[in-house]
């Protein structure tokens, strides 16, 4: 066996270049929250066009990341990160200075279709940027942190610049970001892409992003409306045919879109399944953490965010310890320990309506986020090395596919489950159907009557958090047993010999 080179300057360097795409596309889901007030007032959209100029960016990404991150194996990962590079400048320069919201909605899906070039780039290319595996892990868990950090860093930048320039700003500030990639980038990456000359299925790339759009759609459908409604699950019925045939066609052509045999694999297919459950879980309930924390606690919102400062600090640092951590205890050993303190975290979470006590709350979202990252961050490390090295690309794509379902179906299943429980405790149609609702409510009606009112609302809603941290960690344990028992099946001499090169 050859000897593993490891990676010199010059990768590391790449690594800090394609920090550049990562943050920025992590930061843009969520940079547009504060500025939406002053959108509304100034194109005017109607109520479904606010949604879409929020939701076309998330919709059109997740639905081409598995379809871009093969067309990167295919053509060239750092070929078509540039291409996407300078697409997603383009589009934010269109989006800044849109004039209507029609135009608005055009410039954010084509920054979602960029968007969606940008990150499998970025994963598989440090797939292939570094062979070591501890070297790798280290990239792994700093791309993982630079990917947090921009979600997390996108309300308080927009908020900075909604305060001193106008709203296009949140847009325009990609532009010398990517422009700065676009100079760096050529210098310090390689191009890396699959042997031979496969051809890409352009019908089967369609049949995906038709049906990974609608399966998507009907899911953040449901979990805005809290109700499984008839169009909603037409188009989960819709979404799952279409996929259907899309499996069907990939076992017949010869060159697919997706290698089923990848999901054979069954290191592969676990760390997806503990990936999506951890997402599922830390999504779901932080729904409930934020609503515990300005409805029952009473806190504004610049307060509640300060609270969860401490879980965001603690996950940060997680990713980056994570593979260290696995330098002693296995990588397998980390991911189940990660999902192991979120289970910890969400039965604390389950105590904490009856107990009223902020922190224990703090404490539980420090364990639920810092188990997260340790899941999220080895997780990650253990997809992209379980497959060959030529199908990165696509390995990358259906990890970040994974994970956004994973989000998406925790929001939804566990929103929905938490908002039946509420509604069925209450037995009050004054309170509506969320504790939001009956704050609003209560507002209408006289002092004595909306305090007796509010405080059976907040009993009912803890009862129904309580609930759902504790359903969580059933689907959690059951997870963690699956995949515990596909790890132990893995031949394991040290740490890292479950990596396949």
């Amino acid at each position: 066996m050859e000897p593993i080179t490891k990676a010199g300057r010059t990768e590391w360097i790449g690594l800090a270049v394609l920090a550049l795409p990562t943050l920025l596309v992590s930061m843009d889901a969520t940079v547009t929250y504060l500025a939406i007030p002053t959108i509304s007032a100034i194109l005017k959209p109607s109520a479904s066009e606010l949604l879409w100029i929020t939701d076309i960016y998330i919709f059109l990404e997740g639905g081409l990341l598995i379809t871009m991150g093969t067309l990167g194996d295919r053509i060239g990962r750092k070929k078509l990160l540039i291409y996407g590079a300078v697409a997603f400048a383009i589009a934010s320069a269109i989006a800044a200075f849109a004039s209507s919201a029609h135009m608005l909605i055009a410039a954010r899906g084509l920054m979602g279709i960029a968007g969606a070039t940008l990150l499998p780039s970025t994963v598989s290319l440090i797939r292939s940027m570094f062979h070591d595996n501890r070297q790798r892990a280290v990239a792994i868990g700093i791309w993982t942190t630079c990917f947090s950090t921009g979600t997390m860093l996108g309300p308080l930048l927009g908020g900075l610049l909604l305060h001193y320039f106008w709203w296009g700003s949140v847009f325009l500030i990609s532009v010398p970001v990517m422009l700065l990639f676009l100079v760096m980038g050529p210098l310090f990456l390689r191009e890396y892409k699959s042997p031979g000359h496969e051809k890409f299925d352009l019908v089967s790339a369609f049949q995906l992003l038709a049906g990974i759009l609608a399966i998507i759609y009907s899911i953040k459908r449901i979990g805005e409306r809290l109700v499984a409604e008839p169009i909603s699950i037409s188009l989960l019925v819709a979404g799952a045919v279409v996929l259907y045939f899309f499996i069907k066609r990939q076992r017949k052509i010869t060159n697919p879109l997706i290698d089923l045999n990848l999901f054979l694999l069954a290191p592969f297919s676990a760390t997806l399944l503990a990936l999506l459950c951890s997402l599922f879980c830390w999504s779901g309930v932080y729904l409930f953490v934020a609503q515990y924390l300005q409805l029952v606690l009473m806190f504004d919102a610049q307060k509640a965010g300060l609270w969860t400062v401490p879980a965001a600090a603690l996950g940060m640092i997680s990713c980056l310890s994570a593979p260290l951590i696995a330098r002693f205890a296995g990588r397998n050993t980390v991911i189940i320990s990660g999902m192991i303190l979120i289970m910890m975290g969400l039965i604390m979470l389950s105590q904490v309506p009856g107990n009223t006590g902020l922190f224990l709350l703090v404490f539980a979202t420090i364990l639920l986020t810092a188990g997260c990252s340790l899941a999220v961050t080895l997780g990650v490390d253990k997809v992209i090395s379980s497959v060959p090295a030529s199908r990165a690309g696509v390995a990358a794509g259906i990890y970040e596919t994974s994970t956004t379902f994973g989000s998406a179906l925790g929001i939804a299943v566990l929103g929905s489950i938490g908002t039946a429980i509420y509604r069925n405790s209450l037995h009050s149609e004054q309170a509506g159907n969320t504790l939001g609702q009956a704050s609003t409510l209560s507002a209408s009606l006289p002092a004595g009557q909306a305090k007796d009112l509010f405080q059976l609302a907040q009993a009912s809603f803890n009862y129904a958090f309580a609930i759902v941290a504790l359903f969580a960690v059933v689907i959690l344990f059951i997870v963690i047993l699956v995949v515990g028992r596909v790890y132990r099946s893995e031949r394991s001499i040290s740490p890292y010999a479950d990596y396949v090169e």
